[in-house]
């Protein structure tokens, strides 16, 4: 019969094992998440967008067609069918007008470069911002441009086959996604999954909010943008006005890009449209930032500018464009977590709260 000293070693020996093999496990998982990191992206933005999307077909399905009503594939393939839908109309209204615009554009932009550089040098300083190199360089840029699309055409294809990666398991996160998230809550017990499974249904919510937010914001910039420019005589100013409007579904860098490339369409014409494009978005960005940000996102998703600068910073540092993209409902899922197991809360709350 063992002492009771050698059994006490022997417990520690096997804590110490334990500890061992948990740190090595723990590594090993590391190690194969940082290989998989590319699926791992993938997988948890179509996550991320089947639990946004979820609140939608949990509305389809509520719908009565007389006696009938749609179960769950039903909704989802009626919520497609409804995407690929304005996705037609779209291609059959809507892209034409666009094609012509980007063919006017690739005949007439190199023929106006001269005209433009000729403006530059007219401005101050001119001489020592070094406008004739700036034109060497942009013709080479010009020249070796149709190189690089066909060097970057492999890349290019890998994203477009992730982007139906994604969206094909989008349909199956929100077709089995129960079965998934209850697999998930089994791993608790008690209280603690009935509390983790409540704060997941309030984060599941502030994160659909979120996306009907930004499909608005998305809408108002792209109509008001198409208005605006076309008031102007901005050329290609459809063209323009539906990239503002898509583009600022990526945060901050979306408008940047998008009224870069206003500002320069307009200066290929006069310094009136450049200004007039210039002072329409630095109105619209103060209205947007005073009232439609605050009145459609701020009271969906909670989240304060600073958290959100902070989520954009670090989610373009992570996954770049995709990261941005998914870095204000994934601040919002934090968010949630943060109130619910961090922030200390006073006591008469949390008696309100039991």
């Amino acid at each position: 019969m063992p002492t009771p000293s050698l059994t006490t070693t022997e417990r520690d020996r096997q804590k110490v094992h334990g500890h061992i093999l948990f740190a090595i496990a723990v590594l090993l998982a590391l190690a194969l998440g940082w290989k998989l990191r590319g699926v791992l992206e993938i997988v948890y933005v179509s996550a991320l967008f089947a639990v946004v999307l979820m609140p939608v077909v949990q509305r389809i399905m509520t719908w009565k067609i007389r006696k009938y009503q749609p179960s769950l594939p039903v909704a989802i393939f009626m919520l497609v069918g409804a995407v690929f839908l304005a996705l037609i109309i779209f291609l059959i209204i809507g892209l034409p007008p666009v094609i012509h615009d980007v063919q006017r554009f690739a005949q007439d932009f190199p023929a106006r470069v001269p005209s433009l550089l000729a403006k530059f040098k007219r401005l101050p300083l001119a001489d020592k911002i070094g406008v004739d190199d700036m034109a060497a360089k942009a013709e080479s840029m010009l020249s070796n441009f149709a190189s690089y699309l066909l060097a970057s055409f492999p890349s290019w294809m890998a994203r477009i086959f992730d982007i139906i990666t994604a969206f094909i398991l989008c349909l199956y996160f929100m077709l089995e996604g129960e079965h998934a998230y209850n697999y998930f809550l089994s791993f608790f017990r008690g209280k603690t999954r009935d509390r983790l499974a409540k704060t997941l249904v309030v984060a599941e919510h502030r994160m659909s909010k979120w996306l009907i937010g930004q499909a608005s914001l998305m809408l108002i910039l792209g109509v008001c943008s198409t208005i605006v420019f076309g008031i102007l005589h901005v050329r290609y100013f459809f063209l323009l006005g539906v990239l503002m409007g898509l583009f600022n579904i990526i945060p901050v860098a979306g408008g940047v890009i998008t009224i870069c490339m206003a500002a320069g369409v307009a200066a290929l014409d006069s310094w009136e449209k450049l200004a007039g494009v210039l002072i329409f978005y630095a109105i619209y960005t103060q209205i947007e930032q005073a009232i439609l940000t605050p009145r459609i996102m701020k009271t969906s998703v909670n989240l304060m500018a600073l958290s959100v600068l902070i989520a954009l910073l670090c989610g373009t540092a992570l996954a770049g464009v995709v990261g941005a993209l998914v870095a204000v409902p994934t601040a919002a899922l934090v968010a949630v977590l943060m109130d619910e197991y961090l922030v200390q809360k006073p006591e008469e709350e949390k008696l309100q709260e039991d």
